[in-house]
C-alpha cells in the first residue's frame, strides 16, 4: 500500500494551493492554522523553518514547492510564506 503524501500549509498560501493541485488525491492537506499541534508537527519536520508548504513523502521532507519546472523553462520557483 502506498503511503499518503502530507502537505502542511495554509489555505491562503498560493504555493500550498499549487502543491495541493499538483499532488491531488495522492496527498493529504494539513492546515497548520487550524491547530497548534499541526504547526508543531510541521516545525519538527522542517527543522524549525516557518515556511509553507512542507511536503512529506515517506522519509523525504521538502520545504517549499517548485511545481512543474518544465512549464517555466526549467527555472524553479520556490514558495515560502
Amino acid at each position: 500500500m502506498e503511503k499518503k503524501i502530507i502537505i502542511y500549509g495554509t489555505q491562503t498560501c498560493p504555493f500550498c494551493v499549487q502543491a495541493r493541485e499538483a499532488y491531488g488525491d495522492r496527498a493529504v492537506f494539513v492546515n497548520v492554522d487550524e491547530k497548534k499541534e499541526y504547526l508543531d508537527e510541521m516545525l519538527l519536520l522542517s527543522q524549525g523553518k516557518r515556511h509553507v508548504p512542507v511536503i512529506v513523502e515517506g522519509d523525504k521532507v521538502t520545504v517549499g514547492f517548485a511545481g512543474d519546472v518544465s512549464l517555466r523553462g526549467g527555472i524553479p520557483l520556490f514558495g515560502g510564506t
